[in-house]
């Protein structure tokens, strides 16, 4: 692979992940405003928007693996299929 080749597969991973960070993100902003909205009919002030934003930070983490493993598979397999094309050394 040519150090171009590999400076845009590294890219590209990063892309994918940055990607993967912002669905998680977009997750931890869902889970809260629900929990939130939940927990506030059956807690006080201080523990239910803390339990809710506990519940989102778990949530997000949880997604952000999860969709950043999904589009990193992808961006590795496009990348090995576009480095075994004709003309690969």
């Amino acid at each position: 692979m040519s150090p171009a080749a590999a400076r845009r597969s590294r890219a590209d991973l990063t892309a994918a992940w940055t990607t993967g960070l912002g669905v998680g993100l977009i997750g931890l902003m869902v889970t809260w405003l629900v929990m939130n909205r939940l927990t506030g009919l059956f807690m006080d002030a201080p523990e239910g928007p803390m339990l809710a934003f506990g519940a989102a930070v778990g949530i997000g983490f949880f997604v952000t693996a999860i969709a950043g493993k999904r589009l990193a598979k992808t961006v590795k397999a496009e990348i090995s299929a576009i480095g075994a094309g004709p003309g690969a050394a």
